[in-house]
């Protein structure tokens, strides 16, 4: 471990170096989902999910369906479908745990996003997952949220990253291929050639099956 020398212990010190947050950051911050934020999450094709187990250890992981994938049951509850993925339910063990959640929603070429924070809880609950099928294929499961928070974040990050200039992104061919990152790192899993194989299958094929 990288051994810190100059390490802040007092929420004092970071506030001191910038001058306190303009108003409209602070009473921007509701207890529900308003207009503004209902129409976000209806556009909103991708997610990131922030959860947390009983011993504080963090999971984000990403959730992506066709745009108004999330559904806004009321103006405090919403409802994202559990898709096929790794099977290896990080977080829903997490909301099991601790029962706490945190989102945020992008949308293609804007640079805000929207934030929501509250509780989960794991349904199987169909009227909930009837209308979240997909190639008529229903998901097992829906994380329901009970939005405790729920705010706009202004666009700096998306604009320092360039997330929607691909054209000025990187070459990414020196980046290994997801099949020979995994056949490295777990090399039980199988060749690199096998691996391939599979991973283009899962995603040109099997994208909702169980």
């Amino acid at each position: 471990m990288y051994p810190a020398k100059n390490i802040v212990t007092d929420e004092e010190t970071f506030r001191s170096l910038h001058r306190t947050a303009h108003i409209s950051q602070t009473a921007k911050i509701l207890d529900h989902i308003d207009v503004h934020c209902r129409a976000w999450i209806e556009q909103s094709p991708f997610l990131t999910m922030a959860t947390y187990d009983s011993e504080g250890r963090v999971d984000v992981s990403p959730k992506g369906d066709p745009a108004g994938f999330v559904q806004i049951l009321d103006k405090n509850t919403l409802a994202i479908p559990e898709r096929p993925g790794n099977y290896r339910y990080d977080g829903l063990s997490n909301i099991l745990q601790t029962g706490r959640i945190g989102l945020v929603f992008l949308v293609p070429n804007r640079n805000e996003v929207v934030r929501a924070n509250g509780s989960a809880r794991i349904v199987m609950d169909q009227d909930i997952l009837l209308p979240m099928a997909i190639k008529d294929r229903v998901p097992d499961l829906a994380i329901l949220v009970h939005v405790e928070e729920a705010f706009y974040h202004c666009g700096k990050a998306v604009i320092r990253s360039r997330l929607w200039r691909p054209e000025e992104a990187p070459a990414s061919v020196h980046l290994p291929t997801y099949g020979k990152a995994v056949s490295d790192q777990a090399a039980e899993a199988g060749s690199v050639e096998e691996l391939e194989a599979r991973f283009k299958n899962n995603d040109e094929s099997r994208l909702y099956d169980h």
